[in-house]
């Protein structure tokens, strides 16, 4: 996390981000009830450009557990089915496979690189990858 996420006090920081209102956070539990992460959601409320954007987070101690795509996937069909969008954003570190290839598996597509697009702890800007998925694309499974 720290890789992509910066600050100086993490912690203090994402306290800080709860306080948010216009970002709805829903916590991951594995089959045990444990806290393995976390996905969020905030939206564009402009009838013009309405959609709404994407970001998760995974204990790296469950990594490759099919955490994250098992909560993508139900996050898309709330977004799509229950919220009326048509139109779902997520933007991972261009040089984070890891992720990239999860969100492609949901159905997620490159849309382009945002260059210099979030700043790392060393003070070097990083690329970020905009991806996107349609309802219209939307993969049934």
């Amino acid at each position: 996390m720290r890789r992509w996420w910066r600050g100086d006090d993490l912690a203090a920081e994402f306290d800080d981000d709860l306080g948010d209102e216009e970002v709805h956070r829903f916590t991951i539990l594995d089959l045990t009830h444990r806290t393995v992460g976390l996905v969020q959601y905030a939206e564009e409320v402009d009838s013009q450009y309405r959609h709404a954007s994407v970001d998760i987070y995974i204990d790296p101690h469950v990594h490759r557990q099919g955490h994250a795509t098992d909560a993508l996937r139900t996050i898309v069909e709330y977004l799509f089915d229950v919220r009326g969008h048509h139109r779902l954003t997520i933007d991972p570190a261009a040089d984070n496979e890891a992720a990239i290839a999860c969100y492609s598996r949901i159905g997620f597509e490159p849309v382009g690189v945002m260059r210099s697009y979030q700043l790392q702890d060393d003070g070097y800007w990083a690329d970020g990858l905009l991806m996107e998925l349609l309802e219209s694309d939307r993969p049934t499974h």
